[in-house]
């Protein structure tokens, strides 16, 4: 079990992080993160998160026993503003200790729901637990919470002028497998717009030598792929890359999708289409 319990968290990355408030029926407060999270649903808004069995004793978490006497859950997005306290918080301090004390957490009261917010976390999500779902009943199993988004709180320091969540501002951190995390943020992040109004003419509809290249990665074929129709290629403008272009075509194929693949890697697809096509007009 250890050794799927590492392979599964190693390769099912990077995983959003739940950070948790919980209180217990007698009011005491609990706060701790959990990696098997995410969004189910907008409308109604669902978020589950599991709070698993331990492995080593298969017994619960507080989390899990506060939801069962409290269904009500705080969950917050953690930052990098705030990882290193997220992790002190996640000890194993015995019930009834108040993690929010023992991170340095500002407690804030919630207007949905007692469990209260944390103050320093960019995004919080009040929550109703409409169901909990044991997985099994061995160590290692999932509790899966199922929660109900009754209010949501947006830093404003994390939107956008759209009033999207910016990436960039949020700087989210997820969990990966043993002590590693992934901050999502600068280079990390990169855009592939969404085939929706627009579908790309498919693998299987480009030219043969482009679609058989020894050079072009699966991601570029994708990427070319991705067009609506074949584009038609134009005279160089710019006499550097007529020259890369002449020096490439002197040397082959080869080096042509080389160029090619030089062009994708810095985001100029219309050049390197330009090059793929151009063998007869340039």
């Amino acid at each position: 079990m250890a050794r799927m319990h590492a392979l599964l968290l190693g390769s099912v990355i990077p995983r959003p992080i739940a950070f948790a408030s919980t209180v217990d029926k007698d009011g005491n407060v609990n706060l701790s993160p959990f990696s098997y999270f995410n969004c189910f649903g907008a409308n109604p808004p669902v978020l589950i998160f599991s709070p698993a069995r331990r492995g080593r004793d298969n017994t619960t978490k507080h989390t899990y026993e506060n939801i069962l006497e409290v269904p009500e859950v705080v969950i917050h997005i953690v930052n990098y503003s705030i990882v290193q306290q997220m992790s002190l918080a996640s000890g194993e301090y015995p019930r009834g200790v108040n993690e929010f004390v023992k991170a340095g957490f500002t407690a804030i009261p919630s207007l949905k729901v007692k469990p209260p917010r944390v103050k320093e976390a960019p995004v919080a999500f009040e929550c109703k637990v409409i169901q909990v779902t044991p997985t099994g009943e061995k160590g290692g199993a999932g509790n899966l919470v199922i929660c109900h988004v009754m209010m949501m709180h947006v830093h404003e320091d994390v939107v956008d002028a759209s009033g999207r969540i910016d990436p960039f501002k949020l700087d989210a951190v997820a969990r990966l497998g043993g002590d590693f995390y992934c901050r999502v943020h600068g280079d990390a992040i990169f855009k592939i717009p969404k085939p929706l109004e627009k579908i790309g003419i498919g693998m299987d509809q480009l030219p043969p030598h482009i679609r058989s290249s020894k050079v072009l990665s699966g991601n570029d074929l994708g990427l070319l792929a991705g067009v609506e129709e074949l584009p038609q290629p134009t005279r160089f403008n710019d006499d550097a890359e007529r020259l890369a272009f002449q020096e490439a075509q002197a040397l082959g194929q080869d080096a042509i999708h080389r160029l090619a693949h030089h062009y994708i890697e810095r985001g100029k697809t219309e050049q390197a289409w330009n090059v793929l096509l151009s063998g007869k007009i340039n």
